[in-house]
C-alpha cells in the first residue's frame, strides 16, 4: 500500500516514519499522514468517499468530542483530498442521539463510521451499522462490543496490563496485588491482571475492591494495609484526582513505594501525576509521549489550547480512512483493509485493527517522575514480534 509521505514538503513528519528500517527488513507499519497547517480544500466533487464521524457535540461530553472533531478536521487539512467528504454529526451524548446519527449518515451514503465515544453510543450503533453492512471504528474501550463489523480504537486497559506486568515481572517482581474502585472498569483491570499475571508466571496475591463514592479514601486505604502487603507490585486503577488523593495515604498507612512497586493504566497518562511524591518512580504502560509532540503543538497553534488525551484518536481515525480512501478508491474500507496485519503509524504510536476487532497497540512503559513520565522502555517500531 503506497501511501501519503512527508515528501510533500518541510511539514512535520509523522511520529515513527524518520527511523523507519529499508523495505527490505521485515513488514513495517505503514505512516499516517504528516502534519500540516495547510487548509482543506473543499471535500466534495465526483468519485467522493463518504466517512461520518458520530461524535457528542453536546451534553456532558461536548467538549471532549469537540476536541476529537477539532483533531479530526486537523487530519483533513493534512490530506486536502477532494474525494474525502466528513460527514459530522452530533449523538448528543446518549444512545437515542447515536443511532439517529447512525441512520442519517448511512441514509446520506457514509462507507466508513468513526466513532462513537461512548459505549452506550457504540451498542445503539452497531446493529444499524451492520444490518446496512457500514463498518464502524469507534473510540470506546468497551471490548464487549468489537467484532460484527465494529472496531475499537481506544486505549484499552488490557494490552497496557499485559505490557507492565511483563516489564515488571521482567525487573524482579513476583507478587502482584490490586487495589481497584468497585466499578466495571476496576472488575475489567483484576480480571486483566489475573491474566497477564498467570502468563508471565508470576502470582496474584491479592485483590480488593473499594467504594468509588467515599468522600475520604482513607479508610479503605487503612483497612487494605491493615492486612499486610505480601506483595511486591501494585496495581492502582486510578487517574487524576483520585489517584492524587489515594496515593499519599499508601505510604501514610505503612504501603511504602520503596518496598513495593506502584503500577498504574492508561488512566496514568495525564500531565502533572508527577506533582504526588508518592506516585515518584511508579510505573504505567502508554504510547510515548514524543509520538504525539507534534500534534500537540500544532493543535495549540490552531486552536490556542492543549488538546485533551483523547483527541489523537480522532486525529488517527480519520488519517486512517484517509489513507484506505487513497490506497483502494475502489472498495477501500473492506475487512482486509481495516485489518492490514503490518498496522499504521499514527500520532500515538503504531496500531493494527484486528480481524476480532480490537486494537493492538505498540507500547511504552514509562516511569513517573516530578517533570512528566519518563520512557524507560520504549515502544516496538513494528508488530512483527509481538504478541497479542
Amino acid at each position: 500500500m503506497n501511501l501519503p509521505s512527508a515528501a510533500r514538503g518541510p511539514q512535520a513528519r509523522s511520529p515513527g516514519t524518520e527511523s523507519a528500517p529499508p523495505a527490505t527488513a521485515a513488514p513495517q507499519v505503514e505512516a499516517l499522514p504528516p502534519l500540516s497547517a495547510v487548509p482543506a480544500q473543499n471535500l466534495t466533487g465526483p468519485g467522493k468517499i463518504n466517512v461520518a464521524l458520530l461524535l457528542p457535540l453536546s451534553g456532558p461530553s461536548g467538549t471532549l468530542g469537540q476536541a476529537m472533531l477539532n483533531a479530526a478536521q486537523m487530519a483533513l487539512y493534512d490530506l486536502g483530498d477532494d474525494r474525502l467528504e466528513l460527514l459530522t454529526r452530533d449523538t448528543q451524548g446518549n444512545p437515542r442521539g447515536a443511532a439517529a446519527a447512525a441512520q442519517a449518515v448511512i441514509a446520506n451514503g457514509a462507507q466508513l463510521i468513526l466513532g462513537p465515544l461512548l459505549a452506550g453510543e457504540v451498542e445503539a450503533v452497531k446493529p444499524i451499522a451492520n444490518s446496512a453492512n457500514v463498518p464502524v471504528i469507534a473510540f470506546s474501550t468497551a471490548t464487549q462490543l468489537a467484532g460484527d463489523g465494529v472496531y475499537l480504537m481506544g486505549f484499552t486497559p488490557n494490552q497496557e496490563i499485559q505490557r507492565i506486568t511483563a516489564y515488571a515481572h521482567a525487573h524482579g517482581h513476583d507478587r502482584f496485588a490490586v487495589f481497584a474502585p468497585r466499578v466495571p472498569y476496576g472488575q475489567v483491570v483484576a480480571d486483566a491482571v489475573r491474566t497477564a499475571v498467570s502468563a508471565a508466571g508470576a502470582s496474584l496475591v491479592r485483590v480488593e475492591f473499594y467504594d468509588p463514592s467515599l468522600r475520604d479514601i482513607a479508610g479503605a486505604v487503612r483497612s487494605f494495609a491493615a492486612e499486610g502487603h505480601d506483595y511486591d507490585a501494585l496495581f492502582l486503577p486510578e487517574g487524576d484526582g483520585r489517584l492524587k488523593s489515594l496515593a499519599p495515604q499508601l505510604p501514610y498507612f505503612g504501603i511504602d513505594p520503596d518496598e513495593v512497586k506502584f503500577l498504574g493504566t492508561g488512566l496514568w497518562d495525564e500531565p502533572g501525576l508527577g506533582s504526588e511524591p508518592a506516585l515518584d518512580g511508579g510505573w504505567y504502560a502508554a504510547p510515548a509521549p514524543t509520538a504525539r509532540a507534534g500534534f500537540e503543538q500544532h493543535y495549540r497553534e490552531l486552536y490556542k489550547k492543549a488538546p485533551p488525551r483523547l483527541a489523537t484518536l480522532g486525529y488517527d481515525a480519520t488519517a486512517l480512512a484517509a489513507v484506505l480512501s487513497h490506497s483502494s478508491p475502489g472498495a477501500p474500507f473492506t475487512p482486509a483493509a481495516l485489518t492490514n496485519p503490518n498496522g499504521f503509524a499514527g500520532v500515538d504510536g503504531i496500531f493494527r485493527l484486528l480481524p476480532d476487532g480490537q486494537v493492538q497497540r505498540g507500547l511504552a512503559v514509562l516511569e513517573v517522575h516530578r517533570g512528566a513520565g519518563t520512557v524507560i522502555d520504549p515502544a516496538p517500531q513494528s508488530f512483527q514480534n509481538i504478541g497479542f
